[in-house]
């Protein structure tokens, strides 16, 4: 099993009276490394191979713009009004926004937040939510009682509202933007890792770990959470496409980012009052957002495939 030390295996081994001392003194086989799992189940899925390239050149756009902007055909925050709402064109592939700014040099610097936002707030969420599954799942009674009533609760009022609130008391900006997001994920993060938990901490190689004196923050972090970690993996990755869609729905209310920056879901807000006289200032963005939500959905299938057994088998 993932995260068990050759000690505890002998201890679990010695005392299930399995094997004898010679064979309890071989080398224990080690399991392939998860990331091996992973990039198999990248590579035998097409549509996931697909969008996790589609993702590595989002990444490559954001930092590149980023670390060069003068590489973008336009200034992203230079406004002209004599070029405003003008439509898509040789000049301007995507056409320009009512400030008569290229809206094709915004949609590419909008991937720099977007992707931001999607990875600090899962960070967040994953990081709170770990921990209080884990305590939840470990330690039962009182604290697993208390932890998930709370989770319940949180659970029970729609995510976006939640965010709404949370950016209401915090106020409006990108950052806090990121901590509403990251603080409305941390209950599906708490579940998951609590009924993970509940299931392996039966095992005999978390008895035997108990038996030769491990501490339970050792147990926890060496035995029980890495045999959680392909569940942990798998929900982080869709979580990053929930993360971008209630980024963008901040930024459509806007609640999220501030002028002059860019950022598709305000990009969106921006132009819904131009729809039909204008409708490339609402296509656009709106494509940016689906395509990238999309490639992390697929690459969360198909990392799924290859972390399930059964997937593999077949």
């Amino acid at each position: 099993m993932i995260g068990m030390s050759k000690k505890t295996v002998l201890a679990t081994q010695g005392a299930a009276g399995e094997v004898t001392n010679s064979q309890a003194q071989q080398p224990v086989e080690k399991r392939e490394s998860i990331w091996k799992d992973v990039l198999d189940g990248i590579v035998s899925n097409k549509a996931a191979l697909v969008s996790a390239i589609f993702i590595l050149l989002l990444a490559l756009i954001a930092i590149v713009t980023k670390l060069v902007p003068g590489i973008l055909p336009y200034d992203p925050y230079e406004q002209n009004l004599a070029e405003s709402v003008q439509g898509p064109s040789a000049a301007h592939w995507f056409g320009t926004d009512i400030q008569g700014r290229d809206i094709f040099s915004r949609v590419l610097v909008g991937t720099q937040i977007t992707l931001v936002v999607g990875l600090a707030a899962v960070a967040i969420s994953l990081t709170v939510g770990v921990l209080l599954g884990a305590i939840a799942g470990y330690k039962g009674g009182k604290w697993d009682t208390v932890i998930m009533r709370i989770m319940d609760m949180m659970l029970a009022i729609p995510s976006i509202l939640l965010a709404i609130a949370i950016m209401a008391a915090l106020g409006q900006g990108i950052e806090k933007a990121v901590v509403a997001i990251g603080l409305v994920a941390i209950p599906e993060y708490a579940r998951i890792v609590r009924s993970e938990i509940l299931a392996i901490k039966e095992n005999d190689y978390v008895a035997a770990a108990r038996v030769i004196g491990d501490s339970n923050f050792a147990i926890v972090f060496r035995h029980v959470l890495p045999n959680a970690l392909p569940s942990i993996i798998v929900r982080a990755t869709l979580g990053i496409s929930s993360a971008i869609l209630d980024c963008a729905a901040l930024g459509f209310l806007g609640l999220g980012v501030q002028p002059p920056d860019a950022e598709w879901g305000d990009m969106l807000g921006r132009g819904r009052n131009e729809l039909f006289r204008a409708p490339w200032l609402m296509i656009f963005p709106g494509l940016a957002i689906t395509l990238t939500v999309l490639a992390f959905n697929l690459l969360g299938d198909g990392i799924r495939d290859g972390l399930d057994p059964k997937s593999r088998k077949r």
